[in-house]
């Protein structure tokens, strides 16, 4: 939704730009309005752009390099966790709920 959102703000604001330069200036020095419209419209993007594609930066998990030297993140290891197991009367076992969670352990030497 944020992404279609900035989408069609930079449409806008394109649109908005090129109004503002092509529209006739009653002042004497001509061409100035173009150069800073076309400038405000690449920084104007350039910026709701970076703003798009920052998904989650600062909320990152884990590192993938080492941390500080000594510690380093191990291979993913994926397990069951809080799963409830029983043996059904033909002595079979059967598990259900929980969740399947995938982890890095921290490794250090």
């Amino acid at each position: 939704m944020f992404k279609k959102l900035t989408h069609a703000l930079m449409a806008l604001t394109m649109m908005f730009g090129l109004a503002v330069t092509s529209a006739p200036q009653a002042e004497a020095r001509r061409g100035h309005g173009l150069g800073v419209g076309i400038a405000a419209g690449i920084i104007g993007l350039g910026i709701l752009g970076a703003a798009a594609n920052a998904r989650g930066y600062p909320h990152r998990s884990y590192s993938a390099y080492d941390d500080g030297g000594e510690c380093y993140r191990g291979q993913r290891e994926c397990h069951w966790s809080g799963r409830r197991c029983f043996e059904n009367r033909w002595g079979d076992t059967v598990c259900r709920g929980g969740r399947y969670v995938c982890e890095r352990p921290l490794i250090c030497e």
